[in-house]
């Protein structure tokens, strides 16, 4: 049964070191518009998928808030006690209560982590240069390394001209093959500033004796100057040799000292496994060909950079320990020492063992899997049954999807809807006597489809197997737009390029607020980033 909790109570448990869990249950796109500093993005139409990787003990205290008044928290907290947890409470009044106590609400998404980025920036004075400066160094034969800092799909998909992809904490560990050289200038970027930011001063804490700058601004900051982009590239940085690999391992070692990075063993680390009082997560930070290829069984992947950039995805508990794996050394480490300085009080290291840093451990490859929480299969029907079984009194389409993939294809026909306002596509589709519930691969379809019977008692309920992916893979026709809406296409954040029109609008407001985050977190004192000097 949940309780409520007042803003004072929960401002006493942010300001507290004890683990505890605090999460937005509103759709991504309306959590961005306002939310606590610390609060995770947990959205009730996706709960299952995501609760049991930010939640991974059941019995942690957790905070439960919508914007006040909506009912959404309390249908969140009856879902996660159906599940097993066990300490919940609903935040008074929601995010409205939150601001007349006198509480700050952020908007945007990783909001920790972008005002960390911030932060550093001001903190370390960390060197920026313009895409003007750079596009005059490139024309004049300067001798650059533009390295982009993002994950993969993120670069292949627009990247500056010559750029090659080292992602995060890959950076300090591969950059010397890349720069072998002193008077090679490296120029890290990402899309706006956080990982830009970021990656620039992790060489230079690294000490690497190149000269090292952050694009400003990075793709975006690129597009608004004027210059184009490449799209498709597939530059990627090499794994390092062996003595690139000692060289990064140095630098790393040399990090660890400086920022007080903790080291734990196999022993340590199977211990806390067995602590039922206390919330461990094993966070593999190396790349995804290396993390399928080999994995300490339980791990979750989470390469380094981008558990810096949006934290707040992948560990839900404040005060919980973390356990950062690479049998390089050298990922953990860079990935540590940034923890330590957001204020993480709990991260460790685990130390490798064995031939292949692995030792003792029982392992797994391959992608991991996981069922989501309470999943109960429905009835299905293939992507051919239906595609053969559609047209005059055939079944209604309902795709629960994002609506940024349904506007990117869809069903021909299909209407979308938001898992969480079932009722509003209720209202607009009530005739229906057939439906045929789809999403992204089809497990949210599964999810929802006894709610969905339950707003149509009379209707035959459908999953489409596989979703749209086995309806797409199937080479079935499809349809673009985002026409058939049930709802407002809030359910999540639209990057400034997703955007149908006026981008460079949304990509100046997007780097406006970035920058605007720096001086916000001044004003709400639980935010206790730390400096090593």
């Amino acid at each position: 049964m949940s309780r409520l909790i007042s803003p004072a109570a929960l401002r006493a448990l942010l300001l507290a070191d004890s683990e505890f869990a605090l999460l937005d249950v509103r759709e991504q796109g309306v959590h961005y518009r306002g939310h606590p500093f610390f609060a995770c993005s947990l959205p009730l139409s996706r709960l299952e998928m995501l609760v049991a990787d930010l939640l991974p003990r059941r019995s942690v205290p957790a905070v439960l808030l919508d914007g006040g008044g909506e009912g959404l928290a309390e249908r969140a907290a009856a879902k996660l006690a159906e599940l097993g947890y066990t300490d919940l409470a609903i935040l008074d009044g929601g995010c409205a209560g939150w601001k007349a106590a006198g509480g700050e609400l952020f908007s945007g998404v990783n909001v920790p982590s972008k005002a960390f980025g911030e932060f550093v920036e001001h903190h370390y004075d960390t060197p920026r240069v313009p895409p003007q400066e750079i596009r005059r160094l490139i024309d004049r034969g300067r001798k650059l390394v533009i390295l982009d800092s993002r994950p993969y799909e993120e670069y292949h998909r627009m990247n500056i001209p010559g750029g090659i992809d080292a992602p995060g904490a890959e950076l300090v560990y591969r950059v010397h093959e890349l720069a072998p050289e002193p008077d090679t200038l490296v120029v890290v970027n990402c899309a706006g500033r956080t990982r830009s930011i970021i990656g620039c001063q992790s060489l230079r804490n690294a000490g690497i004796p190149n000269e090292v700058v952050a694009l400003k601004d990075g793709t975006m900051g690129w597009e608004l100057a004027g210059y184009r982009c490449e799209r498709g590239s597939t530059a990627v940085a090499p794994a390092p040799s062996v003595a690139g690999a000692a060289r990064a391992r140095a630098a790393a070692e040399r990090v660890a000292q400086r920022f007080a990075v903790k080291f734990a063993s196999r022993g340590d680390v199977e211990a806390w496994q067995r602590d039922a009082g206390r919330t461990l997560y094993l966070l593999d930070v190396r790349t995804p060909q290396e993390f399928q290829q080999l994995h300490i069984a339980g791990a979750r992947h989470a390469p380094g950079g981008q558990l810096v950039q949006a934290t707040d995805e992948f560990i839900g508990v404040r005060g919980a320990r973390i356990v950062l794996i690479d049998p390089a050394r050298v990922r953990s480490v860079m990935t540590a020492s940034w923890l330590n300085q957001m204020g993480w009080s709990e991260v460790y290291v685990l130390e490798p063992a064995g031939e292949n840093g692995f030792g003792g451990w029982a392992l797994e490859s391959g992608p991991r899997r996981q069922t989501p929480a309470g999943f109960k299969p429905w009835r299905t029907v293939t992507a051919g049954e239906s595609a053969s079984g559609r047209g005059e009194g055939g079944a209604t389409v309902l795709d629960l999807a994002t609506s940024l993939r349904f506007r990117d294809g869809h069903v021909p026909g299909a209407w979308w809807a938001v898992r969480a306002r079932l009722g509003e596509a209720r209202a607009k589709l009530a005739d229906a006597r057939s439906l045929l519930l789809t999403s992204e691969d089809g497990t949210l379809a599964h999810l929802a489809a006894a709610e969905a019977q339950a707003l149509w008692p009379n209707a035959e309920i459908r999953v489409l197997e596989g979703g749209n992916a086995a309806w797409f893979a199937a080479q079935l026709p499809a349809e673009t737009g985002s026409d058939n809406a049930t709802t407002a296409a809030d359910d999540v954040w639209y990057k400034p390029y997703d955007h149908a029109g006026d981008y460079e609008r949304h990509a100046r407001a997007y780097l406006s607020w970035e920058v605007a985050l720096a001086e916000q977190i001044k004003r709400d004192p639980a935010i206790r980033f730390r400096t090593y000097d």
